[in-house]
């Protein structure tokens, strides 16, 4: 089995051809998920004793398994937050897999380490982060907001032991944070038997620094570790006011996470640049390069603008580790939850170092400039109406008249043609239509002919 065999290598050779065609298809087939009877039905059992061979394996998966799969990077898949890897990201993910590269430590992976911290410092320059910033890639901004908000907790704590106040009730347990953060920063605080603490938002529907600064006061700003700002919330892209609220983390000593999962990629467009003023002032920062930059999945960039306080945190303590624990060099897995670790930002840094950084730029304002086209589109319609500014490229509109059943009905009709993938979405008890644009193929027709199955 862990041989390298006549029949491996014919193997090889189908799965080089396969992922080659994969990348060649222009577009890509949108297809679409199959009832569990129906997998069932034409797969069958796929796990034998004997096995069914490489060869089989591949075309069962070619043929039953792969069309059952929505292709994320379709132009018209529109929905959550697409991914879209360039070429040269998706290509070098294979290479990533066959190389057999522990991304953890330093010892075991100096060469795959370099090469990610220089994408993680291309991002940190993007943030204004000062030079001493750093951090590793993890699985996704789940994982970066936990691994930021511990971090956080961990050095509130540590301050809070210092400053002598262990006999005036508990530690800091809260965390600030408004109703558009992210599901994944509830997550966080259950899993850490945190409080998660509203903050109201204003007009624009954004953190503001006046806000925070009532609930700080309201709450007690040593109870909080942590507050959470947004810059490009999933649903609306909405950006908090980042710098008033720097203003007020930095005058109550108060940690301040910025998660930019998504919206953190607008970063890269000057047309943008000034919309994130005092994301610079940020302690914690992530971004997910296989949302709006154009990696595979699974990569988030988590940074620390303070990264020795994040290593103090999350650093693994046992004897069979003292050999890398000891070193002075630099360990991603010393950076967020969990120690065993693939090394994920190497696809981005192949990606950015074959086609530059003003691919990105060019790229991430095209869609831009598709988002400004459907924003357009809508106010153009007079069966639709934008429900709120695009403040990136998620634009939220209703179609007049319809209510839940009418858009799903319309959503799936939509894939059921093969013509788009566009899940309907809600807020405030209302239902409503959402287009996300990340894939730089995504083009204005994509939108009219969207728009226009509404009519």
């Amino acid at each position: 089995m862990h041989g390298f065999t006549d029949e491996t290598e014919a193997l090889g050779q189908a799965i080089l051809s396969y992922a080659a065609d994969r990348l060649r298809l222009d577009p890509v087939p949108l297809d679409g998920p199959r009832t569990p009877e129906q997998l069932d039905k034409v797969a069958g059992a796929t796990i034998t004793p004997g096995g069914m061979g490489g060869a089989a394996a591949l075309r069962l998966f070619e043929e039953v398994l792969a069309p059952a799969c929505l292709s994320i990077d379709h132009p018209r898949y529109l929905s959550f937050i697409p991914c879209a890897p360039t070429e040269e990201a998706a290509m070098f993910d294979l290479v990533v897999g066959a190389s057999s590269i522990y991304g953890g430590s330093w010892l075991e992976g100096a060469g795959a380490v370099h090469a990610e911290n220089q994408a993680l410092r291309w991002i940190a320059d993007l943030a204004g982060l000062p030079e001493s910033a750093g951090g590793s890639f993890v699985q996704g901004g789940t994982i970066g907001n936990l691994s930021a908000l511990v971090t956080a907790r961990a050095t509130a704590r540590v301050r809070h032991t210092e400053q002598g106040r262990t006999g005036e009730g508990p530690r800091p347990w809260k965390v600030a944070a408004t109703a558009g953060s992210h599901s994944s920063i509830a997550s966080a605080c259950h899993v850490m038997d945190a409080e998660l603490v509203p903050v109201p938002v204003d007009e624009h529907w954004r953190m503001t620094g006046e806000s925070l600064r009532a609930v700080l006061e309201q709450e007690g700003p040593e109870t909080i570790f942590a507050v959470v700002a947004t810059c490009g919330t999933t649903n609306f892209g909405v950006i908090d006011d980042l710098a008033s609220v720097a203003e007020v983390c930095g005058e109550f000593g108060v940690w301040l996470h910025v998660d930019g999962a998504y919206g953190g990629a607008g970063l890269a467009a000057p047309s943008i640049r000034d919309r994130y003023a005092g994301v610079e002032r940020a302690d914690s920062f992530i971004v997910d390069p296989h949302k709006w930059l154009f990696a595979p999945f699974d990569c988030c960039a988590l940074l620390y603008r303070e990264p020795a306080l994040a290593r103090a945190a999350h650093t693994q303590k046992a004897s069979y580790l003292d050999v890398i624990t000891d070193r002075p060099e630099w360990n991603p897995s010393d950076y967020s939850v969990g120690l065993t670790r693939r090394a994920r930002g190497l696809p981005l840094w192949f990606s950015l170092a074959a086609n530059g950084t003003r691919a990105y730029t060019d790229a991430v304002e095209r869609t831009l400039e598709v988002a400004r086209f459907a924003e357009a589109e809508i106010e153009r319609r007079d069966y639709v109406e934008q429900v709120h500014p695009a403040g990136l490229t998620v634009v939220v509109f209703r179609r007049l008249g319809w209510g839940p059943a009418d858009y799903q009905e319309w959503s799936d009709g939509l894939l059921d043609r093969q013509e788009g993938f566009v899940v309907p979405t809600s807020h405030d008890g209302e239902t409503l239509a959402r287009f996300a644009i990340v894939n730089p193929l995504t083009r204005e027709d994509d939108i009219t002919a969207i728009l226009g199955s509404m009519a």
